[in-house]
């Protein structure tokens, strides 16, 4: 038996061994001067980027999105599924098949069929065995099989990190968004004060006989028009809730009580942000794990296929007792020794009539395969550019902010001034429309701008796959939900914790 488990462990495996395919990863990034680029800067911490926001209630909703939501809980099931898998592959090196059998039949034989006669037509017979058929794993297919699946396994964490990462991303961007959109009704509300006081005057030189009609009704027209935008702010700020709602596994109800007392004004971002090197995302990019990870179960996957073009290897073998009434036993005597039957046998298959189907499944694999790769190459360029775009979105929200605040600082010193020289009659009451209009599109573009800020550095971050560590330390699965599997099925033991992704060595040679 030692030497059969022997041949079977030592036998070939066919098949290509996977090496992470070359991707083209740039030496630096655009925005970044050479100069910084040769310094070398140190690996940027990304774990916990929303602290930089120094806001306690956007810390309290990514924890509670966390804890609650319902798609990272449905990917961190997924892992448990995809460790069942494995641990179903690894059971096929042993005997594939196992059975135990037994039976008792009571028979009536005809006189005519009796091999000689005066014997007792009645034959009870009782049996109980075990069989054994043992493909041996000599071509690796069922070790191939168990590479492809601890790879995929692997691939669920990666792909439970990349969900954690657009998680933590989605709850900040929302939040952001509730904020800007909140900033941008008192923005309106505001201009809607500085327009009913224009009303006021427009209607107390009108009655003082000192203008027209025509400029309260343009007064009244233009407050209308500000009045006309607040609906709409307010329906997509309820929207961005409802949306906070489901990232955080709750009923859209339980929002505005999370949000009451937390802060009113946008927060802001750091002047700067670093970002390593562009090396740094085929560690640290949770999507970029997951694509070489598929990739790696799909080059295990064309030695599974490969290794049925050859000759396949079993032991067979059955051990029982028959127990019978023939010749004047009984069937009681099941479990006398001398009762005892067996067999052994060895064989081997080899397909050479499916040649032809086994090589296209051969085919079909390696297509798989070849798609992976192009797959996660077409990922690290993506990473790359979401990176560069993010990068220059910073770049461009702070230098729009510092603009914006200058002309809104100036926009609100016209409109004092036209409403002032309206009083005097030294102007007509179209300087002061066109003042307010300007003033009330320069205001609301300034807090789309405060909000643009910090949401382009929430792109950064996301763009770096910043954000998967909140899991460490954590457990896999809500225990509400881990008792609900534990009653339903036995589990045996649920891991706690999402296992580890291995170690990626720096990247050599895929620079392109």
């Amino acid at each position: 038996m030692l030497a059969c488990t022997g041949l079977a462990l030592s036998g070939c495996e066919v098949g290509p061994d996977f090496v992470r395919p070359a991707a083209p990863v740039s030496s630096r990034w655009i925005s970044e001067p050479p100069e910084a680029a040769a310094a070398a800067p140190a690996p940027v911490d990304t774990a916990s980027w929303w602290h930089l926001f120094h806001d306690p209630t956007l810390d309290h909703l990514v924890e509670l999105a966390y804890h609650n939501n319902l798609s990272l809980q449905a990917a961190a099931v997924h892992i448990l599924q995809a460790q069942a898998q494995l641990r179903v592959s690894i059971g096929e090196l042993f005997p594939q098949q196992q059975l135990l059998a037994g039976g008792v039949q009571h028979e009536r034989q005809a006189q005519s069929t009796l091999i000689a006669p005066g014997l007792d037509p009645l034959l009870d017979t009782s049996q109980l065995g075990l069989s054994v058929s043992w493909e041996l794993d000599f071509w690796g297919k069922y070790r191939r099989g168990i590479e492809a699946d601890r790879a995929a396994m692997l691939a669920s964490v990666a792909a439970y990190d990349s969900a954690l990462v657009s998680l933590t991303s989605g709850v900040a961007s929302t939040y952001l968004n509730i904020l800007t959109y909140q900033q941008r009704i008192r923005v309106a509300q505001d201009n809607l004060g500085t327009q009913r006081e224009s009303l006021r005057i427009a209607r107390v030189q009108f009655e003082a006989g000192e203008t027209s009609q025509l400029d309260v009704q343009q007064a009244v027209t233009q407050l209308a028009q500000t009045q006309a935008q607040i609906p709409g702010l307010e329906n997509s700020l309820r929207a961005y809730k409802d949306s906070l709602a489901v990232l955080l596994g709750m009923t859209p109800d339980a929002i505005d009580a999370l949000l009451v007392g937390g802060r009113a004004d946008i927060p802001t971002a750091p002047a700067s942000v670093a970002t390593g090197m562009p090396k740094d995302l085929l560690r640290r990019r949770p999507d970029v794990r997951q694509a070489e990870l598929t990739a790696a179960a799909q080059s295990a996957g064309i030695g599974v296929a490969k290794a049925n073009l050859y000759p396949s290897f079993s032991l067979n073998g059955t051990f029982g007792f028959i127990g019978t009434s023939l010749r004047g036993g009984e069937i009681g005597d099941l479990f006398s020794w001398q009762n005892r039957s067996s067999t052994a046998s060895a064989s081997f298959v080899f397909p050479i009539f499916n040649y032809g189907r086994i090589v296209n499944s051969v085919r079909v694999q390696d297509a798989v395969f070849q798609q992976a790769v192009l797959t996660y190459q077409n990922t690290v360029l993506q990473a790359q550019q979401e990176v560069e775009d993010a990068r220059s979105a910073f770049s461009a929200a702070q230098a729009a902010l510092m603009t914006l605040t200058d002309a809104a600082a100036s926009a609100r010193k016209t409109t004092e001034l036209a409403i002032v020289r309206y009083k005097e009659g030294a102007s007509d009451y179209t300087t002061v429309l066109s003042a307010e209009q300007v003033q009330l599109q320069i205001e609301d573009s300034l807090a789309s701008a405060q909000g643009a800020v910090p949401q382009a550095l929430v792109s950064v971050y996301r763009a770096l796959g910043g954000g998967w560590q909140l899991r460490e330390g954590q457990q896999l699965l809500p225990q509400e939900t881990r008792e609900q599997m534990e009653r339903r099925t036995n589990w045996g033991h649920l891991p706690e914790s999402a296992p580890q992704l291995p170690v990626i060595e720096e990247p050599q040679g895929n620079a392109q």
